[in-house]
């Protein structure tokens, strides 16, 4: 079984300049995703992907077995992910001369997982042989009970309408978050589809304290609070 682990991070940041080279905890934020991915021992290759050369030779620097140079069309604000994803893959496997069957793709902007984390998402692709899983935190907001949508006349009613009113949050079906952490794929299922949500799609659930997100400011100054906390 070959694995490859690709971190793709752009150099364009409109909510926070430069996140993924920023500092958090006294080196880089892309460099906690590349040591979690070299600490879990899964990867036969750990790649990253980038438009910028600054965040390439930041990746050199801390460990990357590999970096690729993405063109511009996929990386812009615009650009689809997984067409990043699938770039890097195939660029791996060229200069590589190997094809990998399980490929993981870790958020540079997540770095509050644990290694634990990666390990456990790739054991539920690969022992239940589906195509693909995502990660997720326990939503906040439930459909069925209090998020709510406007129609086109501007009336607010639930997300989603239960057959029978529940009055209890607790009772509603368990929702979740999905934190954009990590997402594992068979190498086929990535390569044969466009879609992230597929027939056998599961969601491998993390806590709310490992699944933040940097977006904005204020996201960095949460995950910058909780990575003090952390390792106090």
């Amino acid at each position: 079984m070959k694995r490859l682990c690709a971190i793709c991070a752009r150099g364009g940041s409109k909510g926070v300049k430069n996140k993924n080279i920023r500092d958090l905890g006294g080196k880089p934020l892309i460099a906690h995703s590349l040591g979690q991915a070299k600490e879990s021992g899964l990867f036969n290759k750990v790649v990253v992907s980038s438009d910028s050369d600054e965040i390439l030779a930041v990746a050199k620097k801390w460990g990357a077995d590999l970096t690729v140079k993405r063109p511009a069309k996929f990386a812009s604000d615009t650009a689809p992910k997984l067409a990043a994803i699938k770039h890097c893959v195939e660029q791996t496997e060229r200069i590589c001369n190997e094809q990998y069957d399980t490929i993981v793709d870790l958020d540079a902007t997540s770095p509050l997982r644990s290694v634990k984390d990666i390990q456990e998402a790739v054991r539920l692709l690969e022992s239940k042989k589906v195509a693909n899983v995502i990660t997720g935190a326990p939503a906040r907001r439930s459909p069925y009970f209090n998020l709510v949508e406007r129609d086109e006349k501007g009336v607010v009613h639930l997300s989603k309408q239960p057959p029978v009113p529940i009055v209890r949050r607790q009772d509603a079906p368990r929702c979740f978050d999905m934190n954009a952490s990590i997402y594992v794929w068979r190498r086929d299922s990535l390569f044969q589809s466009n879609q992230l949500f597929l027939g056998d799609t599961l969601l491998y659930e993390m806590p709310e304290e490992r699944s933040h997100d940097i977006d904005s400011e204020r996201d960095f100054q949460i995950v910058e609070f909780l990575w003090r906390q952390r390792n106090a």
